[in-house]
């Protein structure tokens, strides 16, 4: 059986779990709007990329909008999921709705401001994110998709009625060191 990582060349990155390609050079007009769905097996690659229990669903609808003549495209987004994670206090799974909008800037890659450069920023713009680049004219909207949905993802899910067992909620610092928590441990053995 063959990993996305297996068949990558060396050195190389894996090809994206959920791709959804846009030629910017095809769009019709200054705007395009697209509907996309992760499927099944696309859903599994991206819950074991981002450590969840599962994916149910994941769909988003996409604006894209041609910039500064054509040049540039604003990316705007509406992502709706289905997950399960895992309880970090019980590790049972702990399912979740995930809704986000998100904005992205788009330009070609030789636009571009070089890396080793020095940059200088005007603070009216550090509300936006740094333009990305488009690779060959292309936008992986599909990619773009799932880094905001694993962005979204609650970092410690818990379930409502998890409690750290022998926890004490008006212990003092002193009463809950590292140090107690090994004597208790010590005790079990």
């Amino acid at each position: 059986m063959s990993t996305h990582a297996d068949s990558a060349p060396s050195g190389a990155l894996p090809p994206p779990e959920f791709s959804r390609l846009v030629h910017v050079d095809t769009m019709a007009g200054n705007h395009l709007i697209r509907e996309i769905d992760a499927g099944p097996a696309e859903r599994q690659a991206l819950a074991a990329r981002f450590g969840l229990v599962a994916i149910g669903s994941l769909s988003a609808t996409i604006r894209l909008r041609r910039l500064d003549g054509g040049r540039m495209v604003r990316v705007a987004g509406s992502l709706t999921a289905e997950v399960v994670q895992t309880c970090v206090v019980t590790l049972d799974p702990v399912p979740a709705h995930v809704a986000e909008d998100f904005t992205a800037l788009f330009v070609p890659a030789e636009s571009m401001p070089d890396p080793e450069a020095e940059m200088i920023l005007d603070p009216r713009s550090l509300e936006d994110d740094l333009p990305e680049p488009m690779t060959a004219g292309t936008i992986d909207i599909g990619e773009l998709t799932a880094q905001h949905l694993s962005l979204a993802l609650d970092p410690y899910p818990r379930r409502p009625d998890a409690a750290f067992e022998g926890w004490d909620d008006d212990a003092t610092p002193a009463a809950v060191s590292p140090f107690t928590a090994l004597a208790a441990l010590k005790r079990r053995q």
